[in-house]
């Protein structure tokens, strides 16, 4: 149903309430903290100036295609990825696999692999451009959801912009195309209702901080930065997780954690919240549904 109400401002979608004063959400087994992955796999084009780099140009000279920029991500593609493939079935996890559309082309084997392990596919635009520079949003919004529905078998019920980009208008065109959750709106530690134009649509607890884009190619933290950060941010969770549960992302790149100097701090951290009962490993889709049945129930 049409919401005509909602304005231009992000506070007229999602009204301030603090995670003290909101119908109370109960975990499963009275768990404490649910645990998502995201993987991001993104198609940076060698003929275009590249999203990240790790080179400077030489003399500050920029140059076309950018070989050793564009062969740093592409790494990550050919080895990186398989590495977390290994490091997450190992431990029966799964993930959710934030994925640009073209990329289920150029990178169908890693792809195919992803879906054959279970993971959940989201949408992660079409290709990796902010969404307020593409041309026409609805059509990357309708272009990615086919490329994923075609390699999966359905359609993604998820979405992040890549560098969780919006206009006023994305979060109404995701809705409308029927996605049903959002990771762009890092506000909250739990899911949260976001209005749009065609109803309410489900922001996810997502992270800029627990992700290796901001501590690898940002900040340029040391290799251990995703263990001992993520272990500080799960163990404060986890904590506060006993009166009110949480939802905790972590955030990765196969280009960058995926290489071989961060990976075991990657393992690490995972062999760390698995230590610890009162905890779910789920997906985008699976924490949505159990918001959803919560909603449902205090409704």
């Amino acid at each position: 149903m049409e919401d005509n109400t909602v304005g231009k401002s992000v506070r007229d979608r999602i009204p301030y309430a603090s995670i003290h004063n909101r119908p109370a959400l109960k975990l499963p087994g009275d768990a404490r903290v649910a645990v998502w992955t995201i993987v991001n796999v993104e198609c940076w084009s060698p003929q275009a100036a590249m999203p990240r780099t790790i080179l400077p140009p030489p003399m500050g000279k920029p140059l076309l295609p950018d070989v050793p920029n564009w062969a740093w991500h592409e790494y990550g593609m050919r080895v990186g990825i398989w590495r977390f493939l290994d490091a997450l079935s190992s431990r029966g996890l799964k993930a959710t696999f934030a994925v640009n559309g073209v990329a289920c082309t150029v990178y169908k084997e890693a792809c195919e692999a992803a879906r054959d392990a279970g993971w959940e596919f989201m949408g992660h635009g079409f290709s990796q451009r902010p969404m307020h520079t593409v041309d026409d949003q609805k059509a990357t919004i309708d272009d990615t959801i086919k490329a994923i529905h075609e390699l999966t078998g359905k359609p993604p019920r998820g979405w992040e912009s890549p560098g969780l980009t919006e206009t006023d208008e994305t979060i109404d065109l995701l809705a409308e195309a029927g996605i049903e959750y959002v990771a762009d709106w890092v506000l909250d530690d739990q899911p949260v209702a976001v209005r749009t134009r065609a109803g309410e649509i489900t922001s996810i607890p997502y992270t800029v901080e627990i992700n290796d884009v901001v501590m690898s190619a940002v900040q340029l933290q040391p290799s251990d930065e995703i263990f001992r950060r993520g272990r500080d941010q799960f163990d404060r969770l986890y904590l506060e997780g006993e009166k009110i549960p949480r939802v905790m992302a972590i955030s990765i790149h196969p280009f960058l954690t995926g290489v071989p100097h961060r990976i075991k701090y990657l393992e690490a951290l995972y062999d760390h919240i698995l230590g610890h009962e009162g905890v779910i490993m789920w997906t985008g889709g699976e924490i949505l549904d159990w918001y959803r049945s919560q909603a449902e129930r205090a409704g």
